[in-house]
């Protein structure tokens, strides 16, 4: 995948945001909100509504990019309140060309009506973005899965506000990031707002529709609340009956949850492969809703990207060590704080399993087809090990309380991380992050 960048930038070809992901993102402007005003019919899987965006230019501009699928067709566009000379949809993006072009630092509030039936879009990681389940849809939308339900600069570097309002049939709920500020029953539909005004990546934007009840979690000092089908409420008593004590173990190691308005868990009615995560919320398959507890490891790992990921994400798809690793840390914290195993002994059990593994992943950069490697998840955690055994516990602790308080909802790379445990340790880490960050070899532990 690096190779088609190099040659289009010698040929003169279109720049790159993320050589991850060459097609995704876009230049000349900022996103600061979204708004999107949507229905959904879910017998017939048709999306149709508008997406209101409101920008500033970066330099002058006459022409300029959004990605969005080639499933959604656009019927109208206007900026400013001004149609466009032309509009056109190629390739995963919808190109608008103004007739007057627009001085650097100007607003731009562009408006796209638009609709078609939604798939997901197809990814060297599987299907990603909006997918039909048996009765509902979800959004799954990492890594580059947002534009397969609205226009949008889709890279993760690009931060905004999102109000979501969704119609859709009575019976179902829906469920997207932030706080429920309205909901009103029209005729056979239901219409859902949803406010989300932390800075949030579109890939961690989500909507889930489904035949849920939702019930609060007791005892939680932040609020907690789960979206479920009612035939898996005794399961999900028993599984995911911890998680006000793990959330409270993690603000202790963490600091404060980074978001406003709480923590929404929904489980689906279809077993999913894995569990997602999107900005304040968690998704699971009815199979993570088991009654054995089986699935602790994952819901600590999900909520632990409120903090790492979410709040803090990485400004470029390389540096996805930084989500997934600290987040995967979390897991065995969480074992070491409530009975499990400790966190040495998850370090030594994986370092084991690593060393036997092929050896030719570089964490700090292990290209697009292995960004999601479980080596990646593993070796990032015993990265993280290693930091703590050389910093002690108080200082280590310190700075990831350090790390998510001073990056809050804003975007990182590792040398943010390196550069800021410097101020931690007493002893130089280069030679930490040379053997675990920069060399494909697995040290020694």
């Amino acid at each position: 995948m690096k190779q088609p960048a190099k040659k289009a930038a010698k040929k003169g070809g279109p720049p790159v945001i993320d050589p991850y992901l060459p097609n995704n993102g876009n230049f000349g402007y900022r996103v600061s909100r979204y708004e999107l005003d949507l229905e959904y019919k879910v017998a017939i899987n048709r999306l149709t509504g508008t997406a209101t965006i409101t920008a500033a230019t970066l330099a002058s501009l006459k022409t300029f990019t959004l990605d969005l699928s080639a499933a959604l067709s656009v019927s109208k566009v206007t900026v400013n309140g001004r149609r466009p000379s032309n509009f056109s949809a190629s390739n995963g993006k919808l190109h608008i060309t103004l007739s007057t072009p627009l001085p650097a630092g100007a607003a731009m509030s562009i408006n796209v009506r638009y609709g078609g039936n939604p798939r997901p879009i197809r990814s060297y990681w599987g299907e990603v973005g909006f997918e039909e389940l048996s009765n509902g849809a979800l959004v799954a939308g990492q890594p580059n899965g947002a534009a397969s339900w609205f226009p949008c600069d889709d890279h993760p570097s690009a931060k905004a506000s999102y109000r979501i309002q969704i119609s859709t049939d009575s019976p179902y709920r829906a469920v997207a990031n932030g706080e429920l500020v309205s909901r009103r029953v029209r005729a056979a539909q239901t219409v859902w707002t949803y406010e989300q005004p932390e800075p949030t990546s579109t890939y961690l934007i989500t909507l889930q529709i489904g035949m849920y009840g939702a019930h609060k979690l007791p005892k939680s000092q932040v609020p907690m609340q789960a979206v479920l089908p009612d035939r898996l409420r005794p399961e999900f008593d028993q599984d995911f009956g911890r998680q006000p004590q793990m959330m409270k173990l993690f603000v202790k190691l963490f600091g404060p949850y980074p978001l406003s308005n709480g923590y929404t868990v929904v489980v689906t009615d279809d077993d999913l492969e894995i569990p997602l995560e999107a900005q304040g919320i968690s998704i699971f398959g009815a199979n993570h809703c088991d009654g054995k507890r089986g699935a602790e490891r994952l819901i600590a790992h999900e909520l632990a990207h409120q903090w790492f990921g979410n709040s803090v994400t990485a400004r470029r798809w390389r540096d996805i060590w930084l989500h997934e690793g600290f987040a995967c840390y979390a897991e065995w914290l969480w074992s070491e704080n409530s009975g499990g195993r400790s966190a040495d002994q998850w370090a030594r059990h994986y370092h084991a399993k690593l060393a036997s593994s092929p050896q030719n992943l570089l964490l700090a950069d292990p290209g697009p087809r292995d960004m999601f490697d479980d080596r990646v998840y593993k070796r990032g955690a015993l990265t993280l090990h290693v930091l703590r055994g050389t910093l002690g516990d108080e200082k280590f602790f310190a700075l990831l309380r350090d790390w998510t308080s001073r990056h809050q909802h804003s975007t990182v790379v590792t040398d943010d991380f390196t550069g800021l445990a410097a101020n931690y340790a007493e002893v130089s880490l280069r030679p930490l992050w040379d053997a675990w960050l920069y060399s494909t070899e697995v040290p020694r532990l």
